[in-house]
């Protein structure tokens, strides 16, 4: 394994982050969600990506569970708040004050542990003031409970707002959360320049695009049995974006690429976003321990340029590059 810095802060990741969005407490048993931490943990894993809201509150739990034994010091472990929770009362949801305190607790009891070190506003919260939301975030790093401040899909101008305050409250404000992939690279144009600014680093969920970039999606034929796409409670419709037959068509084009470099799609997918300077880890998800056996090769990869301009060749205009994707909702 080989680690990055976070931002400008002192916090070492590592380059693969374990993440568990659509798996424990959902599409796999617990037992397997175990073998799928401990496979994360040998391959030298330390870092491991949650939220409070990932299948309501169970995928915490699974996470704290997978993780205990483990020397605490030795992982960095992340959670978010915003998305609605429990009962989903009028104060379950967004990044008021109140929930923002109470969901933190919440989230360190069902982990397990006494400190959060990444603790992420999981979308930009129109509907409370900015001051608000940073200021609830600053007490919980005063407290000992936070140990340092992220965001997740937040656009450019809302990471630049929220560095201000971030300064302003002298809290430790490192990194951002988008989905960044081959063939969704939205953050290219307005985050990644507002991230660099002010010190901060990309933590990119979706680097295999929903196992799209497995290339285990083929032209003209239905989508695999039991597969992402198939399942309801696992991001089908996230990955619909992907499946059109121009895109599946085009990623078959990376096929010969990915051997030229002595990798799977997979493998070569997940290298292509480290090369990217701001991002500091790629965040896989596993069902099974032979994924991340899988992608944990992409490590230390580097791709030549040439490599890199075969890759935008091939797949040519189904990128999706508009900086406007990069958005939260109006209202919960």
């Amino acid at each position: 394994m080989e680690f990055r810095r976070l931002g400008r802060s002192g916090l070492n990741v590592s380059e693969i982050s374990y993440g568990n969005w659509l798996t424990h407490g959902s599409q796999v048993e617990e037992d397997q969600a175990h073998a799928c931490i401990k496979a994360a943990l040998d391959a030298g894993i330390t870092t491991f990506d949650t939220a409070d809201v990932y299948a309501n509150t169970a995928a915490e739990s699974v996470l704290g569970r997978g993780l205990q034994g483990q020397r605490r010091e030795s992982l960095e472990i992340f959670t978010k708040v915003f998305w609605p929770t429990g009962p989903k009362g009028p104060n379950d949801k967004g990044l008021g004050r109140k929930h923002v305190m109470e969901s933190a607790n919440a989230s360190l009891q069902r982990l397990g542990t006494d400190y959060v070190d990444l603790y992420q506003a999981h979308r930009f919260d129109h509907t409370t003031p900015l001051e608000e939301t940073m200021q609830a975030f600053a007490d919980l790093v005063r407290q000992g409970k936070v140990l340092y401040v992220g965001v997740s899909e937040w656009t450019g101008e809302q990471i630049t707002r929220g560095a201000e305050l971030a300064r302003e409250l002298k809290i430790p404000f490192v990194s951002n959360q988008p989905q960044y992939n081959m063939l969704w690279r939205v953050i290219e144009d307005q985050v990644v320049p507002a991230s660099e600014r002010e010190g901060m680093s990309q933590i990119v969920w979706s680097p295999i695009a929903q196992g799209v970039l497995t290339g285990k999606y083929k032209p003209g034929q239905p989508v695999p049995a039991g597969s992402r796409a198939t399942d309801e409670k696992g991001g089908a419709t996230t990955v619909q974006k992907f499946l059109r037959d121009e895109v599946r068509e085009r990623v078959e084009k990376l096929t010969p690429l990915a051997q030229q470099a002595g990798l799977s799609l997979a493998q070569l997918a997940v290298a292509w976003v480290l090369q990217n300077r701001n991002v500091a880890s790629a965040i896989i998800g596993a069902s099974r321990p032979e994924q991340v056996h899988e992608n944990i090769k992409a490590v230390g990869v580097k791709l030549d340029d040439d490599l890199m301009t075969a890759i935008d060749d091939a797949l040519g205009d189904v990128v999706i590059t508009d900086p406007r994707e990069t958005k939260s909702p109006e209202s919960l």
